[in-house]
């Protein structure tokens, strides 16, 4: 390897560029490319994965008092989609766009709903269901956003021992599979807090199912990449330690297993005699 290379490019040396090409071959990665190849969209990945950046393309900048509800005004509603989201989330003109969008939605209630029942369904008391009922909403203002009727479901969990109250607009399926889809929506917040302890990632640059899949495996070949330098040099720090280094170190041509010491590298061409001295007593 090269001394005078770039710290991100030395460790892009240790990546098997054969074994790349040979399954970019196999499966046509490059066919029809406009902008980046696969490998050039590798590096440019993986280095914003290195340098922890959150975007790949401009930051939008919001105000701080712009509430998380906002964010369902940004998104392209599929006809037939679930939209799982908790009661911070919840907004009647905003759910009765999804039901207009031919879309589903299940999300909590909050304690203050004002709403009437209008049915009762059979409840499933062996699945926790305390109740299963079409409701209709009483004030005004959340009649008027939302004028058709919902379907709460009354739930005790049998893991805590709390009743959780949904609403949703699907009611063909049973109460316990709504049941289920909300205690879903809590596997993928795990899911994405073991990848942002594990792999760094704060947020996704694309919103396709190809662009985060791309981001999680890149993300994960990084992770794998730095593993193998630690075990190649024989570099005794924690992955975790080893993965702060390049964020800072990447335009530097240290030498890469100096560089990824635990210890701040030191230039040896500065000497003490050339620093400026800002107290003196």
């Amino acid at each position: 390897m090269n001394a005078g290379k770039l710290l991100f490019a030395k460790l892009m040396d240790f990546l098997p560029w054969t074994s790349f090409a040979r399954s970019v071959t196999r499966y046509g990665g490059d066919r029809r490319v406009r902008n980046l190849s696969c490998a050039e969209q590798f590096r440019a990945m993986a280095f914003a994965q290195l340098t922890y950046r959150e975007s790949l393309r401009d930051i939008e900048i919001t105000a701080g008092d712009k509430h998380d509800v906002h964010i369902l005004d940004e998104i392209v509603l599929q006809p037939g989609a679930y939209y799982i989201m908790d009661r911070g989330y919840l907004d009647f003109f905003r759910l009765h766009r999804i039901h207009l969008a031919g879309a589903f939605f299940v999300t909590r209630a909050k304690s203050n709903l004002d709403a009437g029942r209008i049915y009762s369904r059979p409840a499933g008391k062996q699945d926790g269901i305390l109740a299963d009922q079409s409701i209709a909403l009483h004030g005004y203002k959340s009649r008027k956003a939302y004028p058709g009727h919902l379907r709460r479901v009354r739930f005790r969990d049998p893991e805590t021992g709390k009743n959780l109250v949904f609403l949703t607009i699907q009611f063909t399926l049973p109460a316990a599979t709504i049941c289920a889809l909300y205690k879903s929506r809590w596997r993928v917040e795990l899911f994405f807090k073991w990848i942002k302890q594990h792999l760094r990632i704060k947020v996704f640059y694309g919103t396709t199912e190809n662009a985060v899949k791309t981001q999680i495996w890149i993300a994960v070949s990084v992770y794998l990449l730095v593993a193998l330098v630690k075990k190649r040099l024989q570099l005794p720090d924690s992955l975790y330690t080893l993965l702060q280094v390049p964020s800072v170190t990447l335009f530097e041509k240290t030498p890469i297993s100096q560089a990824l010491q635990k210890n701040e590298y030191t230039n040896p061409n500065l000497t003490t005699s050339r620093q400026l001295i800002l107290f003196d007593f």
